[in-house]
């Protein structure tokens, strides 16, 4: 009898610590990504303001909060800014292949094997199954990750054409202009300057994590080197 109510005492407490253990072992995505929740709200909440503030200004009829969220305005927002950010992480991962920054944290180090270039072992029971199968699975599992970014930067790239074209011709159309098609707009200066600024801003920052973690620590963080590692030390 004592037994069963042990028992019955601890049931709750299995999925309690299930979910502990969940949270402590995927707490940075799990933390990034209610990051992202919260700012992409506040990014629908500003814009939502900032749109009906543009509406009222020109004599035209504001739009509900839901309304926007279907809207091409917060669409090309949203979408040049994923853009980039997938492109400097795929153009990283793949510059990081080839080139190396002596001292840097974020570098292989150009003096050491690193075990990112071994040849996977296919018989290892606990491989991903494509390496294990082999052939052209495991060719494209080698470059899996950099394909999700591309695949990723395309989308973005493309939605932002899109609803940018979209937000463009509703201004247009407002000023008593013709609307532009996706190509038209894909071929504008301002598609491109939507681009670049926010490109140069991620390779800006890319650089400065490169560099910075050459001669500065962040003690427990792995995008850092030890405390007391020497600047020359590398991937340290």
């Amino acid at each position: 009898m004592l037994v069963d109510e042990q028992r019955s005492r601890n049931v709750p407490r299995a999925p309690r610590r299930a979910l502990a253990r969940f949270l402590r072992d995927n707490s940075l995505s799990v933390a990034c990504l209610a990051l992202f929740v919260i700012f992409a709200i506040g990014l629908a909440l500003t814009g939502h303001r900032e749109f009906n503030a543009d509406q009222v200004a020109h004599h035209e009829p504001t739009v509900s909060f839901w309304t926007y969220l279907g809207d091409s305005h917060f669409w090309q927002a949203l979408s040049e800014n994923w853009e980039s950010e997938f492109l400097q992480m795929g153009a990283y991962v793949l510059l990081t292949v080839f080139l190396v920054q002596k001292g840097s944290a974020e570098s292989r180090d150009p003096d050491e094997h690193e075990a990112v270039d071994d040849e996977p072992d296919r018989s290892d029971p606990k491989a991903p199954w494509p390496v294990r199968r082999g052939g052209v699975w495991s060719k494209l599992y080698e470059n899996s990750l950099l394909i999700a970014f591309a695949v990723l930067f395309l989308a973005s790239f493309l939605l932002h054409a899109v609803s940018g074209a979209h937000a463009f011709s509703a201004e247009q159309q407002a000023h008593g202009e013709a609307a532009v098609s996706t190509l038209e707009y894909f071929r504008s200066a301002r598609f491109w300057f939507e681009s670049f600024q926010n490109w140069q801003s991620e390779f800006l920052a890319v650089f400065a994590i490169v560099v910075l973690s050459i001669f500065l620590r962040q003690r427990g963080s792995p995008e850092s080197k030890p405390v007391g590692a020497p600047h020359s030390a590398t991937n340290a």
